[in-house]
């Protein structure tokens, strides 16, 4: 059941996802556009937040003034999931969070390990990030002897030699990269042979996935914020 909270959105625990038998309108036969698979988890915390507010019902004018996305495209993507809207009600927002969790993957329980103990790695471990959306963390790593042993979130750090043996033995299916420095062939090296089915990446050097053979996204901190300061150069030069 879900948990009534007055807590901010990133301390929300993940609302209960009916049954996939309940959602009749949904299409999973088709293949969503990458531009529309982009804004789902933008649709998705909407959603959630409007579900822990008791808000059962949402026209797409409304949806789109609080996601900032236009009406009409708004509408467009949604259409993915079927005939969940309905002229003169609007959407189930529980039928249409239930609809975007599904294709995202809420729900399904997937586990991943966190490789690198500094302080991002810290900060990903003792926040609730994962489990609200569907991903528990079994595992931190490191190399420094000065964090192994110690406690990060619930789990104890270990040393980083026993990655693959652990990952393969728990079926771990995200690896979550915390490395400061590292080229692209030693992170390839560090993941290969854990069984892993994707890899999130905060490193500074990219992965490419073709190398890999598996999902990655790559996380560049440093990108977005000089694309911030540009955006405010920008402006202040106009």
């Amino acid at each position: 059941m879900r948990r009534k909270t007055t807590a901010p959105e990133d301390e929300l625990d993940i609302i209960e996802i009916p049954a996939i038998a309940d959602m009749t309108s949904a299409r999973p036969e088709e293949q969503i556009p990458d531009s529309v698979i982009r804004r789902l988890p933008r649709y998705f915390r909407c959603l959630r937040e409007l579900l822990n507010r008791d808000v059962m019902k949402i026209s797409s004018s409304e949806l789109s003034e609080l996601t900032g996305v236009s009406a009409s495209q708004l509408r467009q993507d949604l259409k993915y999931f079927g005939g969940l809207g309905q002229r003169g009600y609007g959407y189930n927002v529980k039928r249409l969070y239930s609809g975007i969790s599904e294709r995202l993957g809420v729900g399904k329980k997937y586990t991943a390990v966190i490789i690198g103990a500094g302080n991002l790695g810290r900060a990903l471990s003792n926040s609730r990030l994962f489990e609200q959306r569907g991903v528990w963390v079994k595992g931190v790593f490191d190399v420094s002897d000065k964090v192994i042993g110690g406690v990060l979130g619930e789990n104890t750090v270990k040393n980083v030699s026993e990655l693959k043996d652990f990952c393969r033995g728990a079926n771990i299916d995200i690896a979550v990269l915390c490395i400061p420095s590292a080229d692209q062939t030693d992170l390839i090296k560090l993941i290969d042979g854990t069984g892993v089915k994707g890899v999130w990446n905060f490193s500074p050097c990219e992965i490419d996935e073709n190398k890999i053979g598996i999902p990655v996204v790559n996380l560049c901190t440093a990108d977005s914020l000089m694309y911030l300061t540009y955006e405010i150069s920008s402006k202040q030069e106009k």
